[in-house]
């Protein structure tokens, strides 16, 4: 970008920060009304007795939010695990989610698409496009929603047709060359019937630099395209919906970064400009192999809403998701393989099919007495086959790197080096049925209760095959960092069955539900208390060094009791809306992941691992005090901590981990910002800005991987025509350029960085008709 280009981008960016809270004439102001459907009914945010956050997908462009990465950036009891690759990536809500690589185990928090539940976490997190709203519902959610939804819920409705011909076109381009186009087209097809039509298109070099034999190539950056197509028919009695969706995505990401010595001879064969020790400012990596995931996905859903009398409402939603994952990682974060430190390569591929029904009644919401009842079907079908390779040696015929002190493995010689592999091929069948109710009975026009049940069929099965290591190149056994010698089904002595095929099935049944008494002492107060029992299905420890009988054994349901009280309201003429709750959630047969060394490489090994609690606050306050001016501000705090971990099963020893901080579960996080919009006389004002600062966590049990607190600063200003058909808008992100990372693992050897940790401006373009 030229430098005068950058100048005028700094300065524009800059003086949004300075404006957002310009004063104007006065005149009448009120808070936006969102509508959601956090209940499974159209309701206004206000009146729902639960703890949300809703964003309009105005408000998601406004904030630079794509996908779900970046949510956090908006809703501040969320944080986001950012992994290689999507299908280890995870939402974390109020201090509490599943991070596990096992393809048999559920999330903590749920991803509801167009009323379709999503399977697997990853699925989720692709780009956000054409999106009406997003809601975010805090703590266990099963009752209505149920498939894992015991930490919350995140709820994505899309942008449907319209009865007028609309189109917009935008374009985006961030330093770093990151570029992100996307088109829409909607109007009416015949009197009944209307649609709209989507695509986009992204790329980005990266943000972290790979040096690797000289080069100098950005990575940790993406490549994606996509489209969606919606069909809405009013048959006068009947609302119907069909959605088809296509995503890809090509993303040479993430690589961790080494940010601390890993010893002169390995600093030296890393040979990163500056050193290895730049703890979070570092953005070199010298890999052998670019990390890279790549996600295919496409879906098919049908939605129906049938008028039954004057009274009733039925709603049916159908919905088939096929999702691939395949992911190349480099394992050892090194250039090459060295005397005493091998290479790790992995590869593998997530196969997913889902399919899913809810059928579901609902009465008139304008009754004293209404009510809701279904049922729920869906299946999953998993499979994942992985393969990782080695290569080691113990001595070389090398000579030593004059420039390092290492000597290198000779990959030619096949006596002194091995090459340890071994390949999994597991299957997962998960299978869940449920029935449902919810019911409110009004006492009066100010007091309500409501009461739900869910009686929830869970069935999952596997099947894991796995031989033990070989050498690559003459096939005689072998092992290395990460590869077993043993197989997958175990051995006759440890009580395995002695193959390289290990199984197993559970069923579980489950009776979950919640009570919330409402009480309404004005139009524009709302008061609840509420009880929830969350439920999260049984899951395996299926990844690929599965061994038998260990992790044959099934991880029992994770079951938690909520109690949660709240305040909702809207004063001085609805200018103001101040919300506020308070929570304490406690979690039995908490599903964690323990990591451990294999042949001195870190795999991860998912158990019931105890008793955990989360207990705290949130609160958000939004301001309108004149028109075209929006102040808000959020604030969650979490003490999310292991309450008592099993004790070690063979001293009987209480867990060392017992009072400690869960990972990823900052104690607390705040937002402040505000925007404001402003007729220039022939232009269009709209300035903005946000802040969020986020206190210290740590990324793995036991209170490992510190990760230092850090506050990031945006801002925008942007210039449209008085009709908003032609917008221009300035961005700067992270203002204050303070890096900060997103997961550090074996004490900083291993960081992910993301893209916001550096400052960095961009502009969009968009027109509307």
């Amino acid at each position: 970008m030229a430098t005068t280009t950058r100048i005028a981008l700094k300065t524009l960016a800059l003086s949004a920060s300075t404006l957002a809270f310009a004063h104007a004439a006065p005149a009448m102001a009120q808070v936006e009304e969102i509508i959601v459907t956090a209940q499974k009914v159209e309701e206004n945010v206000q009146d729902v007795p639960i703890a949300i956050s809703a964003v309009s997908g105005d408000r998601l462009e406004q904030a630079v939010v794509f996908n779900l990465e970046n949510i956090a950036t908006i809703v501040p009891s969320v944080t986001f695990r950012k992994g290689t690759t999507n299908a280890n990536s995870a939402i974390v809500m109020r201090g509490v989610g599943t991070i596990t690589f096992s393809i048999a185990a559920e999330p903590s928090v749920s991803t509801v698409v167009d009323g379709v539940v999503l399977s697997r976490s990853g699925q989720a997190f692709l780009d956000l496009v054409d999106i009406e709203r997003l809601e975010v519902l805090r703590g266990p959610q099963g009752t209505l929603f149920g498939k894992n939804a015991s930490a919350g819920l995140v709820n994505i409705v899309s942008e449907g047709g319209s009865d007028t011909l609309e189109a917009e076109a935008s374009l985006d381009y961030f330093e770093g060359e990151e570029v992100r186009m996307k088109a829409a087209i909607a109007g009416p097809l015949t009197d009944n019937l209307t649609a709209r039509v989507t695509g986009f298109w992204g790329t980005f070099d990266g943000n972290i630099t790979n040096v690797n034999q000289g080069g100098r190539r950005d990575v940790n950056g993406y490549k994606r395209y996509g489209a969606r197509g919606i069909l809405d028919y009013d048959a006068g009695g009947a609302d119907l919906r069909l959605i088809a969706d296509y995503f890809e995505s090509d993303d040479n990401c993430c690589a961790d970064v080494t940010a601390v010595s890993r010893g002169a001879v390995l600093d030296d064969e890393l040979g990163l400009p500056g050193g290895s020790a730049q703890g979070e400012d570092q953005r070199f990596v010298n890999h052998n192999l670019v990390t890279r995931a790549k996600d295919r996905q496409w879906s098919i859903t049908g939605s129906g809403d049938f008028d039954i009398g004057d009274t009733h409402t039925l709603n049916v939603i159908l919905g088939y998701r096929n999702w691939f994952n395949e992911e190349f990682r480099d394992g050892d974060f090194l250039p090459r393989a060295i005397v005493g430190t091998g290479e790790l390569h992995d590869n593998g591929v997530v196969r997913t099919e889902q399919i899913s029904a809810e059928v579901r009644l609902a009465s008139d919401q304008t009754k004293s007495f209404f009510y809701q009842v279904g049922a729920f079907a869906w299946q999953s079908e998993n499979s994942q086959v992985f393969t990782r390779r080695n290569i080691t040696c113990a001595s070389s015929t090398l000579p030593v790197d004059p420039r390092t002190g290492a000597r290198p493995c000779n990959i030619a010689d096949t006596v002194n080096t091995i090459f340890p592999t071994a390949t999994s091929f597991s299957d997962v069948t998960s299978t869940n049925f449920a029935l449902f109710t919810q019911a409110t009975y009004r006492f009066t026009e100010q007091l309500s209760l409501t009461g739900g049940l869910r009686y929830t069929w869970d069935d999952l099965e596997f099947t894991h095959t796995r031989a033990p290591g070989v050498n690559a190149f003459n096939g005689l056994p072998a092992t290395g960092p990460g590869v077993s010698g043993n197989p997958a089904g175990g051995t006759l002595a440890s009580g395995g069955n002695g193959t390289n095929t290990s199984a197993g099935a559970t069923d579980t049944g489950n009776l979950s539900g919640r009570a919330v008494l409402q009480f309404e002492p004005t139009e524009d107060i709302m008061l609840y208390g509420s009880y929830t029992r969350g439920y999260k299905g049984p899951a395996f420890n299926v990844f690929f060094n599965h061994t038998a009988p260990t992790n044959a054994i099934p991880i029992d349901e994770e079951l938690s009791d909520s109690f949660e009280v709240g305040l909702k309201s809207q004063f001085w003429d609805r200018r103001v809306q101040f919300n506020l709750s308070a929570f304490m959630v406690e979690y039995e047969g908490f599903q964690a992941n323990n990591f451990v060394l294999l042949n001195g490489a870190v795999v991860s090994n998912l158990t019931n691992a105890g008793t955990v609690k989360s207990e705290g606050f949130e609160a958000d306050l939004v301001i309108a005090p004149v028109d075209g001016l929006n102040l808000r501000a959020s604030a969650a705090y979490a003490d999310a901590q292991v309450k008592e971990f099993n004790p070690n099963p063979a001293t009987n020893a209480p867990d060392a981990r017992n009072g400690t901080q869960l990972p990823l579960a900052p104690k607390f996080v705040y937002t402040i910002g505000g925007d404001y919009t402003a007729d220039l006389g022939g232009l269009q004002l709209y300035l903005n800005t946000d802040y969020r600062h986020t206190s210290r966590q740590f990324s793995d049990l036991g209170e490992q991987g510190p990760i230092d607190a850090f506050g990031i600063w945006n801002a925008s200003v942007g210039f449209s025509d008085p009709d908003d058909k032609f917008r221009v808008t300035f961005h700067a992100r992270n203002l204050t350029d303070n890096s900060y990372v997103l997961l550090n693992v074996s004490a900083g050897q291993r960081l992910q960085i993301p893209r916001d940790a550096d400052r960095y401006f961009g502009i969009s373009l968009r027109t509307r008709m």
